[in-house]
């Protein structure tokens, strides 16, 4: 005899698969929306299903856009300068390093990094895509903003390797301690990329 209907078990199951959400919470979230006398149920099925169905990916760049267009609109904006290119491993990087303000290049989202332990091998990736876009020439500069990781180094050590005999810049984001931190808080290889990194004032 089953205790939970089956369309409640596979939301569950559904929520469970999403990143951060154990089975408890997923639970939650699914009695939630069982029990909720409001619209949020319906909601989140039409937010879900415009999801795939209103967005893509920029052919250029792919970052996500809506769909039906040709670009995205950083791809397509004439304010941009084209003589940079930032490589990241996910749309969510391109929107924090937007909101910062202090960008004003073109992007590259390579939808993950490099990870032979968990099979992401390069052609798993837009690298290839990468190589074309900057062999075309143009770019005068690359930022390998891909995560301080493992799996981010090994991603930036196989680009500039790849790339090394253009004449381009390569550069990394700096790594060091955040602001309003404390040294006595930070662990030991902050430390020491703070240090290493050190600038003169």
């Amino acid at each position: 005899m089953a205790l939970i209907p089956e369309s409640v078990q596979a939301l569950i199951d559904a929520f469970s698969r999403l990143p951060g959400i154990g089975p408890r919470t997923a639970s939650r979230l699914t009695f939630f929306l069982l029990k909720n006398e409001s619209d949020a149920g319906e909601a989140l099925a039409e937010a879900l299903t415009k999801l795939k169905s209103e967005t893509a990916f920029c052919p250029e760049c792919f970052n996500i856009m809506s769909a039906g267009k040709e670009r995205c609109d950083i791809c397509d904006s004439n304010g941009r300068d084209n003589d940079v290119i930032c490589v990241v491993e996910s749309p969510m990087d391109v929107i924090v390093l937007e909101q910062s303000g202090g960008y004003f290049g073109k992007y590259h989202v390579l939808h993950g990094a490099l990870s032979p332990i968990e099979g992401i091998n390069p052609e798993d990736l837009r690298m290839k895509e990468l190589f074309e876009r900057v062999e075309k020439g143009g770019f005068t500069e690359i930022i390998v903003a891909t995560n301080p990781s493992m799996e981010g180094d090994a991603t930036a050590l196989y680009i500039r390797r790849k790339l090394d005999r253009l004449p381009i810049q390569f550069s990394r984001l700096a790594r060091g301690l955040p602001v309003g931190g404390e040294l006595e808080y930070a662990d030991p290889n902050t430390l020491l990329r703070a240090l290493s990194g050190r600038q003169k004032f």
